[in-house]
């Protein structure tokens, strides 16, 4: 009997045969599954959240434990097989699957476990953001994750990590207190503080270049059960004067106090007057987790009458997943955005007529306050760049697969361009495309770049993660 032949991309682009019997060896290994093509669960593990991302694995380990991780990593390291990680599948480049070759599907761990008395979250690596949202806030804790509930973990938090709390607490990476993580020589080992620093710098923001987190450990911090939240709307003849507000919103704001400035085509949704459905609107979204919220939001409330407002006091989960419905899995997204030193006064029009070219049925542009604890610098902090940014500014052009797009990514293009001059010269790495180069991860990394190179080199010296914003060894 013939051993049939598996092709499986390698780390240099070329082919990579492996026999059945090889693969078989590795499903002994493994406690949870090993897929191939066709067998169940093959099409939820090669789904991701971006329609236009079309890579697709040749084969999908999909881990039970950190043992099984580190099999995988092993096996993947000895055959020289391009290896990729899926937590939650979020991220807009597709960087979670590596096309021909082996894909770790972590949704298999998907445990939270929070320890009340000393404040932490024990959370696996396919985890999304409504497990730790529900199993913190049992205790009326939380810890600084993003804005669509069913964003993956892992990848948020190692990429920096921003959302409703980032102001009060900082990026979701400052808030890790240890990780546990397989390294490329697929050994198991934790990173901390005292143990392994400069790898536990380096995944705190680094993404995952540096090896395959199994288990990250978050502080937690009093927040909810109930806040104040939503979503307020206004004509966008009105943009100039809601922009405006939003500019003295934001530079009196308390760290309790989040908002972000959104212009998009109202969706058809219930709140919305039926008379308003996909014309241009002008909006606030706006998170307020502290106590002097009437004062705080006194410029907004003097735009006088919205034609919706949606901003109240509800359950921290659900302002958590408030836009959940407008992010669904299985549209094509294609986004440029760049972080901003300040917001001045002539950025406002330029963004406004830029937002208005975008706007189409799902596509929407946003100004989002960072700043606060984010611009907080000691010694301690991880390998986030940029931390001198106040704002990130972008567009996002969203459209269904079956529908022409080229307009809409040329649009999102000249409204990049019109505020890249306004730009502090980097970006978020989480918002980057598959079509960005190396120039702009290392701008991604202002301040730390190097230093992460140097890491790199010194737990992944053969570059074996390299399905992601990569960056090379030193």
């Amino acid at each position: 009997m013939r051993t049939k032949l598996f092709e499986v991309t390698g780390l240099d682009g070329g082919h990579v045969g492996l026999t059945s019997a090889q693969i078989e060896q590795l499903g002994t290994r493994l406690e949870g599954p090993l897929l191939t093509a066709g067998d169940d669960g093959w099409d939820e593990s090669v789904r991701v959240w971006n329609a236009m991302v079309t890579a697709k694995p040749a084969l999908v380990v999909r881990p039970a434990s950190a043992r099984d991780v580190a099999a995988a990593v092993r096996f993947a390291a000895d055959h020289g097989l391009l290896l990729s990680v899926k937590g939650g599948g979020h991220n807009i480049a597709g960087t979670a699957l590596a096309d021909g070759g082996l894909t770790l599907d972590m949704s298999g761990m998907r445990e939270v476990t929070v320890d009340v008395s000393r404040r932490l979250a024990h959370v696996g690596p396919g985890c999304l953001l409504q497990d730790v949202d529900r199993a913190t806030q049992e205790h009326g804790l939380a810890t600084v994750l993003g804005f669509v509930s069913e964003t993956g973990v892992a990848g948020l938090t190692l990429g920096g990590g921003f959302g409703y709390l980032t102001r009060r607490f900082g990026w979701a990476a400052d808030n890790l207190e240890q990780v546990e993580i397989v390294t490329a020589d697929g050994v198991p080992t934790a990173a901390d503080r005292e143990h392994r620093p400069d790898l536990f710098w380096a995944v705190r923001g680094g993404g995952g270049n540096f090896g395959v987190v199994t288990r990250f450990t978050f502080r937690l911090h009093e927040v909810g059960p109930v806040v104040t939240g939503g979503i307020a709307a206004w004509p966008a003849d009105r943009a100039d004067d809601v922009l405006a507000t939003y500019r003295e919103l934001t530079a009196t704001a308390p760290r309790e106090l989040t908002a972000v400035a959104v212009v998009r085509l109202a969706p058809p949704a219930p709140f919305v007057p039926a008379e308003w459905h996909l014309r241009p609107v002008a909006a606030l979204l706006v998170c307020h987790s502290g106590t002097d919220v009437e004062s705080d939001l006194a410029p907004l409330r003097g735009l006088g009458e919205p034609l919706f407002d949606l901003i109240g006091t509800k359950p921290y989960v659900a302002q958590q997943s408030m836009i959940d419905a407008l992010e669904p899995k299985g549209l094509d997204q294609y986004w440029k955005a760049e972080f901003l030193p300040d917001l001045p006064e002539d950025y406002l029009p330029v963004f406004r007529d830029a937002a208005l070219d975008v706007a189409s049925p799902l596509s929407f542009s946003v100004v989002f306050h960072l700043g606060g604890a984010l611009n907080d610098i000691d010694g301690d902090g991880g390998a986030v760049g940029n931390r001198e940014a106040r704002f990130i500014s972008g567009f996002s052009g969203v459209w269904p697969p079956q529908a022409d797009g080229e307009g809409i990514v040329a649009a999102v293009r000249r409204g990049w361009e019109r505020i890249r001059p306004f730009s502090t010269g980097g970006n978020y790495v989480n918002f980057q495309l598959a079509e960005d180069d190396t120039t702009r991860t290392a701008d991604a990394y202002r301040g730390t770049y190097e230093r992460l190179r140097r890491i790199k080199a010194r737990y992944d010296p053969d570059n074996v993660f390299r399905v992601n914003r990569n960056i090379p060894p030193g």
